[in-house]
């Protein structure tokens, strides 16, 4: 049987890796996959269908934990967005230096990808840089940089990268200790290629067409009239994001919950900022029409990968695999560093799914080195190929980034601040590392 579900794992998993080549959507391979590792496990095992359904029981419960989550970010970011309370951050930048702008934007997506998410701030910053960029060659360097900008700057933060967001709901990490560990780890691995672009970057950035054309089109326009509330909705939009670690301290209730409230702190402010807006035209600028935007294909494909996960767990293989790489490499540093590269090939949230179901919570406490250093690699990691990140694959698509050429040109980078930052972790580690609960 055992055979069976690893077999099912493995095609469902080359079926996500494969998504372009074989057509099929990953969403599809993945909740198949899901299905399927259950079924046979309930249908070939000895143990008691109760306890078979007990099981899927508890994984649900932890899986709908972190897609409530995710879905509440989703539409909050989007409703921001609908009032244009991005472009508040964005025009301030005018700078026409293109190694000036490069830093800029970094450290622009780096800390705003903590706060909204890397996937949502690269697609923020691609937009932007559209704007200020109109070199297309000079575009891809920048929108490369974005990538590694944007997984660096999610890695550090609870709510910043879908990885670091499970291990945080999973109770792996505790969100003031993940930011104090990793940010220097994080913000080496970023700065390290930038360094290295000071030296190398040649080119203009091109001349702007006129923007008033522009401008006239989008959500934050109703009728060509300008939408008012952009400030309010971002200042309440990041503010609420800012705040799910804070309700999690405060009220020791999962993450989620945090998450819902400021949902519908928003939701209610939505829908009484422009009172003088008929029904159909109000619609696209509150909760309800922000929910019929975001992205539910990968809300589904997180619930397939995180049931096939939890079938295996279950089933005890990974408790075995994770002793079997124990006995063959030995140094859990290395096998984590290694995950880190793996997670560029493949995607990084079934990588980490299978790594928290490996590994004991009862021998690794919270906040343990194998975490902390989990929640990095996985999160840079991804930046070494195009397709290793849910960030890297939007921006392959917004920017039509080829896949060579992103290996020529920016792989190296990527890697090098990937090494960079995981030496810096390895060094801080003792002085910062928390001691076991007695």
């Amino acid at each position: 049987m055992e055979a069976i579900v690893i077999i099912l794992f493995v095609v469902g998993y080359l079926a996500i890796a494969l998504e372009h080549p074989i057509k099929i959507n990953k969403t599809a391979s993945a909740l198949l996959t899901g299905v399927l590792c259950w079924t046979v496990y309930a249908v070939v095992s000895s143990d008691h269908i109760e306890h078979i359904g007990h099981q899927l029981g508890e994984h649900l419960s932890e899986i709908a934990a972190i897609l409530f989550f995710l879905m509440g970010a989703m539409t909050i970011v989007e409703l921001v967005d609908a009032y244009q309370g991005f472009k508040i951050i964005t025009d301030r930048i005018n700078t026409r230096n293109p190694k000036k702008l490069l830093w800029i934007i970094c450290l622009v997506t780096f800390f705003l990808s903590a706060i909204l998410d890397n996937l949502t701030t690269s697609i923020v910053m691609i937009s932007l840089i559209r704007k200020l960029v109109p070199n297309k060659d000079m575009r891809l360097f920048f929108a490369g940089m974005i990538v590694i900008a944007a997984n660096a700057g999610g890695a550090w933060s609870p709510i910043g990268d879908v990885t670091t967001t499970m291990l945080w709901i999973g109770g792996q990490i505790s969100s003031g200790n993940i930011m104090i560990t990793l940010f220097l780890p994080s913000i080496v691995c970023m700065v390290v290629p930038l360094i290295y672009l000071q030296f190398t970057l040649k080119g203009e950035l091109g001349e702007a067409k006129s923007h008033a054309a522009e401008t006239n089109h989008g959500h934050g326009h109703a009728n060509g009239k300008p939408v008012k509330g952009a400030l309010t909705m971002l200042i309440l939009g990041v503010g609420g994001l800012i705040s799910v670690p804070v309700f999690k301290t405060v009220t020791h209730l999962p993450p989620y919950l945090g998450m819902l409230l400021a949902l519908g702190v928003l939701w209610v402010v939505s829908e009484l900022i422009n009172p003088d807006m008929d029904e159909a035209e109000k619609r696209p600028y509150t909760a309800a029409g922000a929910l019929t935007r975001i992205d539910v294909p990968s809300v589904l494909f997180f619930l397939g990968i995180l049931l096939a996960v939890g079938a295996l767990q279950s089933m005890d293989i990974l408790s075995h695999f994770s002793a079997w790489l124990d006995s063959t490499l030995g140094d859990q540093r290395i096998i984590i560093t290694l995950i880190g590269i793996l997670s560029a090939i493949v995607d990084n949230v079934p990588l980490v799914a299978a790594s928290m179901g490996m590994y004991d919570m009862s021998i690794y406490y919270q906040d343990h080195l194998i975490w902390e250093y989990l929640a990095y690699c996985a999160g840079t990691g991804g930046s070494i190929l195009i397709i290793g990140s849910a960030a890297g694959v939007a921006v392959m698509g917004m920017e039509k980034i080829d896949f060579i050429w992103y290996l020529k040109r920016i792989s190296l980078l990527a890697m090098l601040g990937y090494f960079a930052g995981a030496i810096i972790y390895l060094i801080i580690q003792p002085y910062l590392a928390v001691h076991p609960p007695v």
